[in-house]
This record gives structure tokens, C-alpha cells and sequence, in this order.
């Protein structure tokens, strides 16, 4: 019994090694939770998110749906089938749909910050972004 245990633990351990290893993390990505406040079992979170010239969130997906301003720079947005589906300019809003189905990164291609004002509508404690491994695509 213990060994089953034991074996059962190894690969589980392996399992989400795999998968970790496999994430595509944010690079030259910062973030400022400005306000945070739940009600009706959803977390309402206001974030300011700077991405460097030639920065990257890495692919992910949210587990609510995410409401964007931009405030500087533009920002280039890809689906998981590498299309672009957004090239958002200052004054810019976008909306990132929930769910594992809605796989997405967002590049900044330019030699300016991208600054965005973000508010998060997400499930009571569920994380800001869940990492998700490159579907393939040739960039991050």
C-alpha cells in the first residue's frame, strides 16, 4: 500500500513538472493591483500591467473575463491558432473571454512601454492568469 502511495506521489510530481516546464512565463511583464474587492463569490481586481519594449505575457488563459484599457504603447494580441486578433493602440479597449478555449498572449512589438489598465472579473480566489504552453506558434 505505502508503495502505491509512494508511486502515485512520484508521478503526480512528474505530471505537473511536465507541465510546468512546458509554461511559457511573462517576460519584462510587471503588475500593480491597484484595488481589489469580492462580492456575490467573484473577485473584481484592478490592475495597472506594464509590458517592456519587446516584453511578453506568455501564453495563458483566465479563469474570468478581463476588461482592458490601454493606456500607452500598442499592444499586439494572438489567439492560440497564432492569428492576430487585436492590435490595440492607446485608447484602445479589449475584452479576454474566460475559459481553457481562450488561450492568448500579448506581445509589445514596439520600442515603447505598453501600459493597459486591467479589471479582472474572476471566480472567488481563482489566480490572475493560469500559464499555458506555446500552441506552436514561432514567437512566444
Amino acid at each position: 500500500m505505502r508503495l502505491a502511495a509512494l508511486a502515485g506521489a512520484v508521478l503526480t510530481t512528474v505530471a505537473l513538472s511536465a507541465t510546468t516546464a512546458n509554461a511559457t512565463p511573462p517576460s519584462g511583464v510587471t503588475g500593480t493591483i491597484i484595488s481589489k474587492t469580492t462580492a456575490g463569490g467573484k473577485d473584481y481586481i484592478l490592475r495597472e500591467i506594464t509590458l517592456a519594449a519587446g516584453g511578453t505575457t506568455g501564453w495563458h488563459h483566465h479563469e474570468g473575463t478581463l476588461y482592458a484599457l490601454v493606456r500607452s504603447g500598442t499592444l499586439t494580441h494572438n489567439k492560440a491558432d497564432c492569428s492576430i486578433d487585436g492590435i490595440y493602440e492607446p485608447g484602445s479597449v479589449f475584452v479576454e473571454p474566460a475559459g481553457q478555449s481562450n488561450i492568448h498572449v500579448g506581445r509589445n512589438l514596439g520600442k515603447t512601454p505598453v501600459v493597459l489598465d486591467v479589471l479582472y472579473v474572476l471566480p472567488e480566489g481563482a489566480p490572475l492568469s493560469v500559464d499555458e504552453p506555446n500552441p506552436g506558434c514561432d514567437f512566444q
